[in-house]
């Protein structure tokens, strides 16, 4: 089973912009994987479009956005001009094709007895195939969300949670509920408060001795400290 914080497996599959091998497609930055039943869906249909649409916002954050179907790359290239026709956005993200089911059973999204086709595979018969995986530069799985079929997904929220994650990367610091950018952040607990004292010579608020708030971090206003 995948958990937080294992590598994310790496693989080679051929997608709708040609073979990939994920680890190295993903590069130095950050990487968003997520997943589908079925081809010709009407809620991943939205959901497609969706991403599409918010593109750009996740390259600023240098993320890359890469989909799964478990279909064949030619059905993906049919399926990108609905999606195009019916929610405005094109689709200019990789799509991978697993016909095979290799990629969704490496991802733990299928059993090993779910068989070695898509062939005769509805979208009930591969309804946990919809998980959404974000991965950052250390090839490490950050992020895990899993959606029934009759929900459509927020990711709105997966980029609130990119702008965390990277945040969070470079600063001893946590985000609180709801957080979004600018919002204040809270004080790790593993940074005491002589540490924090350098990081933040302006203080805090402590409500709690361990509920330590304060502006976001930003490059000029916080210090680095080596970790301990």
């Amino acid at each position: 089973m995948l958990r937080i914080n294992d590598e994310a497996p790496n693989f080679t599959a051929e997608t709708s912009q040609g073979t990939i091998n994920f680890h190295e497609w993903i590069g130095n930055g950050w990487a968003i994987l997520f997943s589908h039943p079925k081809d010709f869906t009407p809620v991943c249909t939205t959901e497609l479009g969706y991403m599409a649409g918010l593109q750009p916002e996740f390259e600023k954050r240098n993320c890359k956005i890469i989909g799964l179907s478990v279909d064949p790359v030619s059905s993906h290239s049919k399926w990108a001009v609905d999606i195009e026709e019916t929610q405005g956005h094109k689709v200019k993200y990789p799509m991978i094709g697993d016909p095979q089911l290799k990629v969704a059973k490496l991802y733990d999204m299928l059993p090993a007895e779910a068989g070695e086709t898509c062939e005769g595979r509805t979208a009930v018969n591969n309804a946990t195939v919809r998980t959404v995986f974000v991965v950052g530069p250390d090839k490490k799985i950050k992020l895990m969300l899993s959606y029934p079929m009759s929900t459509g997904r927020n990711f709105d929220e997966v980029l609130r949670v990119v702008d965390s994650l990277q945040l969070t990367a470079k600063h001893r610091v946590a985000t609180p509920v709801n957080w979004k950018q600018g919002d204040d952040v809270i004080i790790l607990p593993a940074v005491t408060d002589d540490e924090a004292k350098q990081i933040y010579p302006s203080g805090w608020k402590a409500p709690r001795p361990y509920l330590r708030i304060v502006p976001q971090p930003t490059q000029d206003s916080a210090k680095k400290v080596s970790a301990t």
